[in-house]
């Protein structure tokens, strides 16, 4: 049985089901270099503190940095029967400098490790989803770029609505994604990242010890910025960070969604707009003829992961008093699984974007629907004098006469046109149904570069 941090005022050993239902090393093994990173701190404090000799300090700070560099080269394991990370990494160190790294634990709490612990995680891994993000905006800007003046289908409602650029629609998911890249890079000033506070009441160690400590590890580049502590009791009982970040996941991971959703309409047969590349879409084991996108069904599916894990946050954390509950080492577990598929789906967006291809000609005859140009009609109208309720209502009935009638706007006789509107006629009506014209009266939005048709 692994060695406990706790235990002297207990007579009876713990239940064996509940040590192993009480267990998270398993998954917490994953804070191992930042508990490493706290436990250099507090040694450096300790020294400063008179607490320990320059030549024990040295030796736990060699030890620490040893195991650091375990860590981070992928070779550290944890022994399974460890209680936490924490417990861990002191018996790792017992093994490495013996009956000295009783004293690393000295005038510190687990309940101060694990929120910087994951205070820090979170940090590192926003910054490293942010520059996924950029990257996967690089991926629809290029996109846009290839297709740059290619008219495409615009929709509301699931209708047909207006004709856009697909260059504005790519752009519009390049806008989604830079928001919520936005949203992490202004993420570290929500969270305060400290140390020194006990288990909730602070530390005996002074702060300036801690001050001293941190500057040293941060001349040596080893550290974020480490904030004074304001108030131990938040920062021991503090989940915010946890639940923001997982809030920005939720709204990176609608994004995805809402993107997904669109490749698997405009993919099929009716839309037919789009060809997925291969790489990404499965066959059917019975049908030959299918190509399934199934990697937009599955990050479509996630959604409901992502936002239950941010629930199960915000359910378990709304009934809890002041300050750490056991309950808190259940937050784990949501974050690390919600971080590790948005994570992965961004990898695959990435590389899926630029295989998209636009099926020219499936767009061209969609763009034929005289439906389209309802708005470039009425505005005619209105720069013919009309109040636009009046040219709304016009054109409205315009369209109710055409398809009552079964005849194309296009092939209206003259006659018939003027009796809707005097500055209706066949040459007008040809000059402004087409896509070139739609799109060139849009002037609120800047124009295209040049690109492929």
């Amino acid at each position: 049985m692994a060695k406990k941090l706790w235990g002297g005022r207990f007579t009876s050993p713990i239940n064996e089901d509940f040590e192993s239902f009480s267990r998270s090393i398993h998954y917490d093994v994953r804070l191992a270099e930042y508990d490493v990173l706290h436990s250099i701190v507090h040694v450096k404090a300790l020294y400063y503190e008179k607490l320990l000799t320059k030549d024990e300090k040295q030796s736990l700070n060699h030890a620490l940095s040893s195991l650091l560099t375990e860590i981070r080269g992928g070779t550290f394991r944890a022994d399974p029967d460890e209680e936490d990370i924490h417990s861990a990494v002191q018996n790792t160190l017992e093994k490495s400098v013996g009956p000295l790294a009783l004293k690393l634990h000295t005038l510190r709490s687990r309940n101060d490790q694990i929120a910087f612990d994951v205070k820090f995680y979170c940090l590192t891994r926003a910054a490293a989803l942010s520059v996924l993000l950029d990257d996967l905006c690089v991926s629809f800007e290029d996109l846009g770029k290839q297709y740059a003046n290619v008219p495409f289908v615009g929709y509301t409602h699931t209708q047909r609505a207006q004709i856009i650029r697909f260059r504005d629609y790519c752009g519009a998911y390049a806008e989604m994604f830079r928001r919520d890249r936005t949203r992490l890079l202004d993420f570290p000033r929500h969270l305060s990242l400290q140390i020194g506070a006990g288990a909730l009441t602070g530390s005996s160690l002074s702060a300036e010890s801690y001050k001293k400590a941190v500057a040293e590890l941060a001349e040596e580049g080893m550290l974020l910025q480490v904030r004074e502590l304001r108030n131990a009791q938040d920062h021991v009982s503090d989940r915010d960070h946890v639940i923001e970040l997982l809030s920005v996941l939720n709204i990176i991971q609608m994004h995805i969604g809402r993107f997904s959703a669109d490749m698997i309409l405009y993919s099929t047969a009716e839309f037919d707009y789009v060809d997925l590349p291969e790489a990404f879409c499965t066959g059917s084991s019975l049908m030959p003829h299918k190509k399934n996108a199934d990697l937009m069904e599955l990050l479509r599916g996630y959604s409901g992961r992502i936002s239950g894990n941010l629930t199960e946050l915000l359910v378990m954390m709304k009934g809890l008093p002041l300050t750490y509950n056991r309950d808190m080492q259940l937050d784990k577990e949501p974050l690390f699984e919600s971080l590790d598929i948005v994570f992965e789906e961004l990898r695959f967006l990435i590389k899926f974007v630029p295989g998209i291809t636009l099926k020219s000609e499936k767009i061209r005859q969609a763009l034929q629907d005289e439906h389209f140009y309802g708005v470039e009609i009425a505005e005619f109208l209105v720069h013919q004098g009309l109040a636009f309720k009046d040219a709304h209502d016009i054109v409205g009935r315009l369209i109710r006469y055409a398809g009552d009638a079964k005849i194309p706007i296009r092939d209206i006789a003259p006659r018939k046109l003027a009796e809707f509107h005097a500055s209706l006629n066949p040459q007008s009506l040809k000059k402004i149904m087409t896509p070139e014209y739609a799109l060139k009266q849009r002037r609120s939005v800047s124009e295209a570069p040049e690109g492929k048709d």
